[in-house]
């Protein structure tokens, strides 16, 4: 359980120290400098800890952005210890991020994930009530922290608009929408219907992506990368086309998890 866990603002450089020993666990690559965090702490950033009672356990950094007609909040990263990532904890500090980005007057909370990463697309769409609204392909170039290692930084690109109003609506997955076939294999292929019937003017579609992505490419690194691959061609012609993921299905009947994508 997480109600013992406390979350509060960053405020100091000797906190911005300590988040940096959270971040190098969590990513197993250099932290960011101390410099870099605690200047966008002073500039419009908003940086929560976590803490189980005087150890921080996790972290979430954000900085002030601006697309040349609005500001934003840039929400860049979200770590948590792996004994701490169970029972909600990622989607109660991106609220106290929300409710203190509203305060200091920011409309929209922008960030980037892995499109292949279900939990995180999960949390980001289906919990937040977020939306995906862009796809950026090998967006950081190569990485090699553990969870990147090996295959291209794709991202899709989060609009979390905070004055709308969200429920999560009632969904069920449509098998005639769906844009990937999966084989009993786990081998993902662009599927027939994306080839023969996508326009651009459908109503919605879904994508599968695998529940359990970082198991597969411990197991397959080529699999993995059929994934990448495969899922790229479909979520670029779906953003190209005018449309924005809105939901996320689980299915753990078949270790698969499911965008929904319609028009904006």
């Amino acid at each position: 359980m997480t109600d013992h866990i406390n979350i509060r603002q960053l405020t100091s450089m000797d906190e911005m120290k300590d988040m940096q020993v959270v971040e190098e666990t969590v990513w197993q690559m250099p932290p960011t400098p101390v410099h870099q965090t605690y200047t966008a702490l002073n500039n419009g950033g908003i940086i929560l800890g976590a803490f189980d009672g005087e150890k921080m356990i996790g972290f979430l950094y954000s900085f002030a952005g601006f697309d040349g007609e609005k500001p934003y909040l840039c929400s860049h990263m979200l770590g948590i210890l792996p004994e701490y990532r169970k029972d909600g904890l990622g989607r109660k500090m991106k609220l106290k991020q929300a409710a203190i980005a509203k305060e200091k007057g920011y409309s929209m909370i922008t960030w980037t994930f892995d499109p292949l990463e279900s939990l995180n697309a999960y949390l980001n769409i289906h919990k937040l009530g977020a939306i995906g609204a862009h796809y950026k392909e090998n967006h950081y170039g190569s990485m090699n922290d553990g969870l990147n290692q090996g295959l291209p930084t794709d991202r899709i690109q989060i609009e979390w608009n905070m004055d709308d109003t969200f429920t999560s609506p009632n969904l069920s997955l449509d098998t005639n929408k769906l844009l990937v076939d999966v084989n009993e294999n786990g081998v993902p292929k662009v599927s027939e219907r994306f080839t023969s019937d996508f326009t651009g003017d459908q109503h919605s579609w879904f994508v599968p992506i695998p529940t359990h992505f970082q198991d597969i490419k411990k197991e397959n690194i080529e699999r993995a990368k059929q994934w990448r691959y495969e899922t790229r061609r479909i979520f670029q012609a779906l953003f190209q086309h005018g449309y924005v993921a809105k939901n996320v299905i689980r299915d753990d009947s078949n270790a698969l998890t499911y965008y929904y994508f319609s028009k904006k």
